[in-house]
């Protein structure tokens, strides 16, 4: 449609103004073009109420000629818009590749280096999922040399290994730590997916590695006071002045000065590296050289006032430790170099006497561990048979378990007031740390080819707290709780109440688990006992 109006002035005297101003327009709404007509207005008194409008509508058919250049805009407009309308291209990343044949797919895990070491499973999964090509080994001669120098590792290829040695694979390990999501060599996806799964793991290795270094040298300590140790010492907003310290700063921040740049663009690559560093020196070397690599490359000092905990109202601890931590703080040296004698009775003795006070023996012989023990322990397994030289190595263990047991169903509510460690919240918190690096390893291997933002994600569905608590109340061993009578009938009729303790409880008897016979019966209670993936039928 065409509009065409015309503007004309008129004043009340003629003789006054001998000429008459005009003003006119024509115009087109899409899609026919714009026509404006023109001639000079002087309005000499624009708001005059004799200023008159006259709008005339005009069919564009009769107005424009048949040959007429706008006309044949026109219709060739409508001709495209008819014919090809414009489509939007998706972005690249959600155009879906066609499915891998059989084939294909067999040969890419066949020739992937995560299925090469069967005899380091764990380290195998953390391999890429396809061999480093020319750009990766570029990175690798230009900067690993300098990243090995500042950990105080050998600056030898680390190939020169023998293939039973995990310290074979720490080269390809320690190139996809510095990968973080920030960089360049992030687009490949054997990069991105690598450096996401280390970086997964060495979450959990940092976190069970202080939780056992604070709880040996700070024997007396509630678990509260430890976290904010842990914190001061690899919170986030930390990592990057350990970071600097090591002289890592150029590997992490090439293009930039890690001191200029706004703390939400430092703080995440710092993360990312330091987390997936972890991850690959457990896997090639094992804890004790996470304590080097922590207190000696990167100077972390527990005793310095940024990882001291809030001053808070401590309970009067009057029970005994262990004659190894009376008056005694353990360095990060004694606790790398601890190695248990040969007929100990426990796979981690100190940290059991670090959780288990001395005095438990005096509940010996209670109601608990007449009535009680023996239906917990028939639920879990216990005792496992263990090949001793010396049978009363078997009994005292026996004797030690079930004085762990009744410790892990002690709620604080009993006990804690007069006698602060007689629960079982030591227990609880190296229990936590050692049942997310359970979870966190058996994902890696069962998910070859899943990144770590997936696995972070499944991780924290399986272990979340009321789960847990869940597998420990399906066995009916929540019971067994041992609680104050004050607090037993406030729980009585209470679940909200009462779920956070079968929580605790759960943990505690993975931390029991780990300190008497090690990882393995971790596993054992997580995936076969309790069965945290639920993959078992159940009984019907």
């Amino acid at each position: 449609m065409e509009l065409s109006s015309s503007f004309i002035h008129y004043f009340p005297n003629p003789s006054t103004s001998p000429t008459c101003n005009h003003y006119s327009f024509s115009s087109s709404f899409s899609p026919f073009p714009i026509q404006i007509h023109t001639k000079t207005p002087k309005f000499t008194n624009p708001t005059s109420p004799n200023l008159h409008i006259f709008a005339v509508a005009v069919d564009p058919q009769k107005e424009l000629p048949k040959n007429s250049p706008q006309r044949l805009l026109r219709e060739l407009s409508e001709r495209k818009r008819a014919t090809s309308p414009k489509k939007k291209v998706p972005p690249k990343r959600f155009v879906l590749r066609p499915p891998l044949d059989d084939k294909r797919l067999a040969d890419r895990f066949l020739n992937s280096p995560q299925l090469s070491l069967k005899s380091f499973p764990l380290l195998s999964s953390c391999l890429p999922s396809s061999r480093l090509n020319n750009a990766d080994k570029t990175w690798m001669d230009e900067y690993l040399l300098e990243a090995k120098q500042a950990l105080g590792y050998p600056l030898e290829p680390s190939d020169n290994f023998g293939d039973d040695n995990p310290a074979k694979q720490f080269d390809t390990l320690l190139y996809l730590a510095f990968q973080h999501p920030s960089c360049d060599r992030t687009k490949a996806r054997h990069v991105r997916s690598g450096h996401s799964r280390l970086m997964f793991l060495g979450q959990y290795v940092l976190e069970l590695a202080l939780a056992e270094f604070f709880l040996q040298r700070y024997p007396r300590e509630s678990p509260g006071p430890m976290r904010e140790r842990v914190y001061g010492l690899i919170g986030k907003k930390y990592l990057p002045k350990w970071i600097k310290a090591a002289s890592l700063q150029n590997l992490v921040f090439p293009y930039d000065d890690m001191d200029k740049l706004k703390r939400t663009e430092r703080e995440p690559p710092a993360k990312s590296v330091f987390w997936a560093l972890f991850g690959a020196i457990y896997l090639c070397f094992g804890i004790p050289e996470v304590y080097r690599v922590l207190f000696e490359v990167f100077g972390m000092d527990p005793e310095d006032e940024d990882c001291q905990p809030k001053e808070r109202r401590q309970l009067e601890d009057v029970d005994y430790v262990s004659v190894e931590f009376e008056d005694n703080k353990l360095t990060w040296q004694d606790v790398a170099a601890y190695k248990p004698p040969e007929d100990a009775l426990f796979a981690h003795p100190r940290l059991f006497r670090a959780c288990v006070p001395p005095g438990m023996h005096r509940f010996r012989g209670n109601i608990w561990d007449y009535e009680s023990r023996p239906q917990v322990m028939n639920a879990l397994g216990y005792p496992l048979p263990k090949a001793d030289r010396i049978p009363d190595i078997t009994k005292a263990r026996n004797i030690e378990l079930g004085l762990g047991l009744q410790l892990c169903f002690l709620h604080p509510s009993k006990h804690k007031f007069e006698h602060p460690r007689f629960c079982y919240e030591r227990l609880e918190y190296v229990g936590q740390k050692i049942q997310d690096l359970v979870m966190a390893e058996r994902l890696l291997m069962k998910h070859l080819d899943a990144p770590g933002v997936w696995l972070q994600e499944r991780h924290r569905r399986v272990l979340m707290n009321k789960f847990c608590g869940r597998y420990l109340r399906d066995k009916y061993l929540h019971r067994y709780i041992i609680y104050s009578e004050k607090v037993q009938d406030a729980y009585e009729h209470n679940r909200r109440l009462r779920n956070p303790a079968t929580t605790a409880v759960q943990q505690a008897l993975h931390g029991l688990s780990y300190t008497i016979y090690g990882k393995p019966d971790v596993r054992r209670l997580m995936f076969e006992v309790f069965d945290f993936e639920q993959i078992q039928p159940k009984a019907v």
